[in-house]
């Protein structure tokens, strides 16, 4: 009788385990499909062995059609019995599911019919390509020139999505198109030599004869001159005479066809949570209120004789909080990064392999660009993460927000989420790969917070730089519902922003035209941040003395981005283990 148990035993647990492997097996060829599926419909900039145009296909059919796969595959994985999948396929399978509904979503709402943003696009996207490269082979060479070939194509095919768009009534809000040029001009050069792209033709680090330096330089002249100048001069005059002066007056999503259901998927797709613009707006005045206490109090520390707006005047006006040339700027950004470096072990336990920089903003895009930003390297391409500091007037960049900047773009904000990421293993690509708002920016708003732990902010000015960088996070929940949901003007929002935050006006003017291009994208950062500090809050309160705060950072970042529904589950289970 024992002996027949057993076996009955074994074989459910062999069924059990045969089921696991049948079902995961199922999921696993839906990632590899839609792998390879995006590898042909989405070519690498920098795969030298890839003999199909660089460039994907953006017309609405081949939108149409992406969709439709996307569909067939969701429909697959809701047929699985996700039950029998282990934990971390489970994660796998929300993970996925989540990011393709999202793909569907974007093209029922057409929302390729506006490729660019009030700061980006595909032509400021086309400058980024040129830092994916490491330019260390002839190959890479002939690549990025077939790059180059190819840009007036796509310029043109990317006009033709934007007059699309305008026919029916989905484009840009002319608030945000002003002195668009700053990000067209320095592209339009009367000199081959002169263009950014031409920059990596000048040194060569590989040994090449000079009879080939001649034929790609040669080539590189001829690709300026014949595709990159005319492809971002078609690109300036469609600007200047078609599109803005036809562009929409308001500045809300709301305003164009569906686009108050785009706005709650937008919020659903940046959040991950069940949450609507009314209930984002309360969250973002609560936060106000309390962050406006915190920063009285600092302002009653100094001993300043003044109102609150006399403080910010003189925080955006005195000398002694700005640096006096880009060298100055880009010490300061670099000393702090390497202090924190020094503090990170004192809070992780993971810390990635792969090295990062400090270095300026691109001049090229520098004049409508935030403050700072990271640019995310690759081990496998043997290129460090960069942390990027715009030095372009230098009088809209202050040294007390620094600190805080540096938290949230280099460590342990994201060089170090991105990196371990990239840097895990067992896991399919996709996880490696994946960045979500609400999780990548929350974790860098949480950093920014994390550092008065770690012993980064040194004076009560640094501290208040702090509280503006969370204020403006704060703001942006107030200030994005507002603009897309309840009718805000531009001058409204900025009012807001510039009265709340010791933002230099002309970040908080770049600022709003961000979110007036991006519907959504700025409520991440706090939204995020909040649950962050929240599950923190309820591991400490459950687990007391055995709270570890490397381990809950561990748990955090160990799995990539994940929504923060997965997250939740994630910590909920840290807790009840941590607890046994």
């Amino acid at each position: 009788m024992k002996y027949s148990i057993l076996v009955l035993l074994f074989i459910s647990c062999q069924s059990e385990s045969i089921k696991e492997h049948s079902t995961q097996q199922a999921l696993y060829d839906i990632f590899e499909g839609e792998k390879i599926f995006s590898e042909k419909e989405f070519p690498s900039w920098t795969d030298t062995e890839s003999a199909v145009d660089p460039f994907p296909e953006i017309n609405p059919t081949a939108q149409k059609r992406r969709a439709d796969y996307w569909s067939e595959l969701v429909a697959k994985m809701e047929g699985l019995n996700k039950a029998e999948l282990s934990k971390q396929d489970q994660i796998n399978y929300d993970l996925f599911k989540f990011i393709l509904e999202d793909k569907i979503a974007q093209v029922a709402f057409e929302s390729y019919l506006t490729p660019i943003s009030g700061d980006g696009g595909f032509h400021v996207d086309f400058v980024y390509m040129r830092n994916r490269f490491s330019f260390k082979s002839e190959a890479e060479f002939e690549r990025y020139l077939t790059i180059l070939e190819g840009f007036k194509h796509y310029s043109t095919e990317n006009i033709s999505l934007l007059k699309l768009g305008q026919s029916k009534g989905k484009m840009l809000p002319k608030a945000v198109l002003k002195g668009y040029e700053s990000y067209i001009d320095p592209h339009i050069v009367s000199k081959a030599e002169d263009s950014y792209f031409y920059e990596p033709f000048n040194k060569f680090s590989f040994n090449i004869s000079d009879e080939r330096k001649d034929n790609l330089r040669n080539r590189a002249k001829t690709a300026i001159t014949t595709s990159i100048v005319p492809g971002y001069q078609l690109f300036k005059d469609f600007i200047q005479n078609e599109y803005r002066p036809n562009a929409r007056e308001s500045i809300g999503i709301s305003s164009e066809p569906q686009g108050k259901e785009y706005y709650q998927q937008r919020i659903e797709y940046f959040t991950t949570l069940p949450l609507n613009a009314d209930e984002i707006f309360e969250i973002g005045e609560q936060e106000v209120s309390r962050i406006k206490a915190q920063m009285e109090t600092i302002i009653k520390e100094v001993n300043f004789k003044g109102s609150f707006a006399d403080f910010l005047n003189f925080l955006r006006t005195d000398d002694q909080f700005y640096a006096k040339s880009p060298r100055e700027l880009m010490r300061e950004a670099s000393y702090l990064a390497k202090k924190i470096d020094g503090k990170l072990p004192q809070a992780f336990n993971l810390m990635p392999r792969l090295p990062y920089g400090v270095a300026p903003v691109p001049d090229a895009i520098a004049p409508k660009y935030t403050a700072g930003r990271y640019s995310p390297g690759s081990a496998a391409d043997h290129r460090a993460g960069f942390y990027w500091v715009n030095t372009f007037k230098l009088e809209s960049r202050p040294l007390y927000a620094l600190p805080a900047l540096t938290l949230h773009e280099a460590v342990p904000g994201h060089h170090l989420q991105i990196s371990l990421a990239e840097e895990m293993e067992g896991v399919p690509d996709f996880r490696k790969s994946t960045y979500l708002s609400c999780y990548g920016e929350g974790w860098a708003l949480y950093c920014e917070w994390l550092g008065q732990e770690l012993g980064i902010y040194e004076t009560p000015y640094d501290h208040f730089g702090r509280l503006t960088y969370e204020m403006w996070r704060a703001c942006r929940l107030v200030v994005d519902v507002g603009i897309h949901a309840k009718n805000w003007s531009r001058d409204q929002a900025v009012d807001f922003m510039a009265s709340n935050t010791a933002l230099s006006l002309h970040e908080v003017n770049t600022e709003i035209d961000r979110y007036i291009g991006w519907p959504g994208q700025a409520i991440s950062y706090k939204i995020g941040e909040l649950k962050i500090r929240e599950l923190r809050k309820k591991a400490e309160k459950e687990l007391g003395e055995h709270f570890d705060l490397r381990r809950f950072h561990d748990v955090i970042l160990e799995n990539g981005a994940v929504p923060l529904f997965i997250l939740e589950e994630l910590v909920e289970e840290y807790i009840k283990l941590a607890a046994e």
